[in-house]
């Protein structure tokens, strides 16, 4: 037996329901440097929200392809929209953290987690995909007036806004989109079409990419389109899953954007696409590790009382080994996230843009990769109650069929597979030359 004397210094706080493998370690009494005590009491208050609030209406949402307006209103008033777009904490624009602490990049880290054990792309990405990837240029890079208009109903869940820069033949490739914006006199006169784009049909502000200026990255820009401008058509995507992030097809015919709808300057654009793509990968990342510690997690609560030839799942080695398998790959890629996460802490900016992209490119491949294998494992430990919409199987049928909403948007595997390798030898090769150069610099100084 285990004595209270054998117990003492010994890390024993669990957190959630203790599953194995059910929740990060850092839930199940192992140690961990990244978090102190604000991120538990976070981790509380999402936890508590989500069950009370979400997990049980998820899966009617997705069946009627919406969100009510109040979540959006609820989730601005808690503040979880703001913490969306990164750091710093937009004050000026929602006003104090309403946690009583400055949010770093692990509290988001946890909403994410969090929020995501709902098992449904289609409520994380309908609730904030916008938000997360369609506002930060508009924070980061639009000026003041247009700040002051469009962040604070944004961040407050009274509007939306998302990210138009996908078309019919450009995904990947942005630097070959065809979407044009030419101007004249005081307005852009912006023409083309958006395809795939999450929230754009319910969103009232568009953050799109567009051509003004020459062929490849030196000619894009971007522009904030609004709800009503004439010219522009929305239409819902029929989509195998996702089907509450609202997916839209979008067309451009002759709108007239004003001048001051630029976010920063001409021919920019590329470049501060770039500057959000750590950031999204990111996301991208902590939703879909969750997603597959999901499967996981509910395989391994069914494998507990399905009995099969007399046994329990769980009992048949095979089935183990299955578990085992999909614990491995979701334990060893959460590691690979939380480190992901406290170089965004640690790193100031610039250092982060010229470091992680090759990391965050790789990064989001193997959780996507972690997430498509957990799915179909679940589904075989399920076996026909993972093909049924709803009940016993819910989360496991919709995650099968929500994989490509994950591994495709913001970077398909094979082009972050390349770029990865290509950024990461790149910087190894800068390093080389910063270290073959800085004895000479010293010796210069003597």
């Amino acid at each position: 037996m285990v004595s209270p004397a054998m117990l003492k210094g010994m890390n024993t706080e669990v957190y959630g329901e203790g599953h194995p493998f059910g929740d990060p370690s850092w839930y199940q009494a192992y140690n961990t440097p990244y978090y102190n005590d604000t991120h538990k009491q976070f981790r509380k208050l999402m936890r508590e929200y989500v069950d009370e609030h979400i997990m049980s209406n998820v899966h009617d949402w997705d069946e009627k392809g919406t969100i009510p307006k109040e979540m959006y209103l609820e989730a601005g008033k808690q503040g979880t929209l703001a913490l969306c777009i990164g750091r710093p904490w937009p004050e000026k624009y929602f006003g104090p953290s309403p946690w009583g602490f400055e949010p770093d990049y692990f509290h988001e880290l946890i909403m994410y987690d969090e929020m995501s054990r709902t098992g449904s792309v289609g409520f994380q990405w309908g609730i904030a995909g916008g938000t997360t990837i369609g506002l930060p240029p508009v924070y980061h890079h639009g000026s003041e007036e247009l700040k002051n208009r469009v962040m604070p109903p944004c961040v407050k869940g009274e509007k939306v806004c998302c990210l138009a820069i996908t078309e019919p033949t450009a995904g990947s490739d942005v630097a070959n989109l065809k979407c044009t914006a030419k101007l004249e006199g005081d307005f852009y006169i912006l023409n083309g079409e958006k395809k795939w784009i999450t929230n754009g049909i319910f969103a009232d502000y568009f953050t799109v990419a567009c051509r003004t200026g020459k062929p490849g990255v030196g000619g894009i820009s971007l522009l904030l389109v609004e709800k009503g401008m004439e010219g522009l058509e929305c239409r819902k995507m029929k989509c195998s899953g996702a089907w509450s992030s609202g997916t839209t097809y979008i067309t451009f015919d002759d709108v007239k954007v004003p001048k001051g709808n630029l976010l920063g300057k001409e021919g920019k654009g590329f470049q501060y696409m770039m500057q959000n793509f750590n950031h999204e990968r990111f996301a991208f990342c902590a939703m879909s590790t969750r997603f597959a510690r999901v499967c996981l997690e509910d395989s391994l609560k069914f494998a507990g009382k399905r009995k099969t030839f007399g046994k329990t799942l769980i009992q048949h080695p095979v089935i183990r080994w299955k578990v085992a398998e999909m614990a491995r790959t979701v334990e060893a890629t959460h590691n690979w996230l939380e480190w992901i996460t406290y170089q965004l802490k640690t790193m100031p900016k610039i250092e982060a843009m010229l470091k992680l992209g090759g990391h965050t490119a790789l990064c989001k491949v193997q959780c996507t990769k972690v997430m498509e294998y957990c799915a179909r494992e679940a589904a075989q430990i399920f076996g026909g109650l993972s093909y049924s919409r709803g009940g016993q199987g819910e989360k496991v049928e919709r995650l099968n069929r929500e994989v490509r909403a994950m591994a495709i948007p913001g970077g398909s595997e094979e082009i972050m597979l390349d770029l990865g390798v290509k950024q990461s030898t790149k910087l190894a090769e800068m390093a080389k030359m910063f270290a073959e150069a800085a004895p000479q610099a010293q010796q210069a100084k003597m």
